[in-house]
C-alpha cells in the first residue's frame, strides 16, 4: 500500500478542491441552462394550422383601380357647386340704351383645375340643391346636368313667367368650381429606413425600429367632386403606404361616427372585451383563441382597405367604402409592433418583420446574427461562445424556443428542432409579430461542450501534472 506524504496529500486536496471549482464553472460557462431552467413547448409538426401564421409570400397587389371611384359621363351638381349664369337682360339687367349690349364675364380657373373657362355671373348652389335666381322661384338642380339646368332655366324665364321672349333668348350655364369634401389625411410611413432589416442586426443592440427619428405627417385635402377617393387622397400625400407602414389604408367615416350598440349605449373603438382577456396563459385549444383580436377595431366608423390579397381574391368593398365625405379621416398606420424579440444564446435584441414576404426561424435567427452552426463574432451569445468559439467548437445550440403571443392575451411556447428545421422545410415555423426567439442548447449538446471543457481545462492540467 502506497502512503501519501503530507506535501502530497495537500496537492491531492487543492487539485480536488480546484477540479469542483473548475467543474462548477465549466457547468456555468458553457450554459446548463436546459437543466437548471428547463423549457417546454409544441413541437411545431402539433401546431394547429391556424397558429403557424397566414403566408405574405403569395399575396399580390389590388388593383389600384378599386381605389378609384369611376366618374361619370356628365357631371351631376349638388349643393356647393358654383355656376356661371349668364341670362341676357336680366343678369346683368337691361340698361337704359337698348343698343348696348354688356358683354358676359369671363372666369378662368384655378391653377391646378381641369375645368374650361366659365362664362357669367357666380350662383352657388343652395344647401337644398336649389339655384336662386332674380324674378323667378328657386331652381332645383340638385342631381341634374348643366344641359337640364339651361333648360330649366329657359323654361322658368321664358315659358312660366315669359319674361324673355321665346327664340330671342341668350342663357348661358356653366360649371365654375366644383364642390369639394374636406378630408384628413394621416400618414405615420414619413422615415422607411428603419423598416429595413440589416444597419445594426449583427450586434449586441439589435435593431431597433420605431424610435424617435420617426415621424409622421398629417394633410388638410379639398378633394374636387368624383376626385374624392382613397386614391386621389394617396397620390396628394405621397402616395401608397411606405415599407414601415401597415399594408392597408384605413379610413374613419364622418357619417358614422356616434353609432349606438344593441343597448343605445355609444360603441368607442377598443371597448369589446373577449374571452380569454383576463387571466394567465392559454393554449391553442383554449377558447381566447376566438375571442379579442388586437389588431380588429371594434369602431363603427373604421374601415380597413388591404392593399394585398389572395391571388384569384379583391377585396370585399362597396363602392361607397373609398369614396371620401366631409370630414372622414384617412389614416396609414405604421407598423411598430410587427417585429421579433432574441434572447438566450441569440444576442439580444427587437427586430423588424418583412411586410411583404415571409420570414422563418432560420431567416430571424440570421437576422439576429446567429447562423446554424456558424462560428461568428456572436455565436452562443454567452460565455460558451468565448471558450468554444475561439479555434476549437463544440456541439452547435440546435433547441430553439418561439414564445408566441395568443389573440387572447396569453402566450405559449413553440418547440423548433433547428437540425430537423435545416432539412425539412415544414419544421421551419414563420415569425409572427411579438414573437420572442430563444436558443438554447440541448441536454446532450451541455453534456458534451461539458466534457469538452473539463477536458481542456482540467484533463490535461491533470495529464501534464503526472
Amino acid at each position: 500500500m502506497r502512503v501519501l506524504t503530507n506535501k502530497q496529500k495537500s496537492t491531492y486536496r487543492h487539485s480536488k478542491c480546484w477540479g469542483a471549482v473548475a467543474s462548477l464553472l465549466v457547468l456555468t460557462a458553457t450554459g446548463c441552462t436546459s437543466m437548471m431552467s428547463p423549457m417546454s413547448g409544441i413541437p411545431v409538426s402539433h401546431l394547429p394550422t391556424e397558429m403557424r401564421g397566414e403566408s405574405r409570400n403569395n399575396l399580390v397587389p389590388v388593383p389600384l383601380s378599386v381605389l378609384r371611384q369611376q366618374a361619370p359621363e356628365h357631371y351631376f351638381l349638388d349643393e356647393g357647386d358654383i355656376l356661371g349664369i349668364y341670362i341676357e337682360g336680366v343678369m346683368p339687367p337691361k340698361s337704359g340704351d337698348e343698343t348696348v349690349e354688356s358683354a358676359p364675364p369671363v372666369h378662368f380657373p384655378e391653377a391646378g383645375s381641369d375645368l374650361p373657362p366659365s362664362v357669367g355671373f357666380p350662383i352657388p348652389i343652395r344647401d337644398d340643391g336649389t339655384l336662386p335666381l332674380p324674378l323667378v322661384e328657386p331652381i332645383q338642380v340638385r342631381g341634374k346636368t348643366l344641359t337640364e339646368v339651361e333648360a330649366e332655366i329657359r323654361k322658368a324665364y321664358v315659358v312660366d313667367k315669359k319674361i324673355l321672349k321665346e327664340g330671342r333668348d341668350r342663357i348661358l350655364v356653366s360649371l365654375m368650381r366644383e364642390r369639394t369634401y374636406r378630408v384628413i389625411v394621416i400618414r405615420e410611413d414619413e422615415d422607411d429606413s428603419l423598416a429595413l432589416p440589416g444597419g445594426t442586426g449583427g450586434g449586441s443592440k439589435g435593431s431597433i425600429v420605431g424610435g424617435a427619428s420617426r415621424s409622421g405627417s398629417g394633410y388638410t385635402l379639398d378633394l374636387p367632386a368624383y376626385k374624392n377617393d382613397v386614391m386621389h387622397a394617396l397620390a396628394q400625400t405621397g402616395g401608397l403606404p411606405g415599407l414601415n407602414a401597415k399594408n392597408q389604408v384605413k379610413i374613419l367615416k364622418a357619417n358614422r361616427v356616434g353609432q349606438l350598440d344593441a343597448n343605445g349605449m355609444p360603441i368607442m373603438m377598443g371597448s369589446y372585451m373577449g374571452e380569454g382577456m383576463i387571466g394567465g396563459g392559454c393554449m391553442p385549444q383554449d377558447p381566447c383563441f376566438s375571442g379579442y383580436n388586437p389588431n380588429q377595431d371594434y369602431d363603427p366608423s373604421a374601415i380597413r382597405i388591404p392593399l394585398r390579397v389572395q391571388p384569384g381574391q379583391m377585396p370585399q368593398l362597396n363602392p361607397a367604402d373609398i369614396i371620401l365625405e366631409e370630414g372622414d379621416i384617412v389614416v396609414v398606420e405604421a407598423r411598430d409592433t410587427e417585429v421579433f424579440y432574441t434572447g438566450g444564446l441569440l444576442p439580444g435584441g427587437q427586430f423588424p418583420i418583412p411586410r411583404d414576404y415571409d420570414l422563418d426561424v432560420m431567416g430571424a435567427m440570421a437576422i439576429a446574427g446567429q447562423g446554424l452552426g456558424g462560428t461568428g463574432p456572436s455565436r452562443g451569445g454567452g460565455a460558451a461562445g468565448g471558450l468554444l468559439g475561439g479555434g476549437f467548437a463544440g456541439a452547435s445550440p440546435t433547441q430553439l424556443y418561439v414564445m408566441r403571443r395568443t389573440p387572447g392575451g396569453g402566450e405559449f411556447n413553440i418547440a423548433v428542432d433547428l437540425k430537423r428545421a435545416l432539412n425539412d422545410q415544414s419544421e421551419r415555423l414563420m415569425i409572427q409579430p411579438g414573437d420572442t426567439l430563444i436558443l438554447r442548447y440541448t441536454p446532450c449538446e451541455e453534456a458534451v461542450n461539458f466534457s469538452l471543457v473539463t477536458f481542456f481545462t482540467y484533463g490535461i492540467r491533470e495529464l501534464f501534472s503526472n
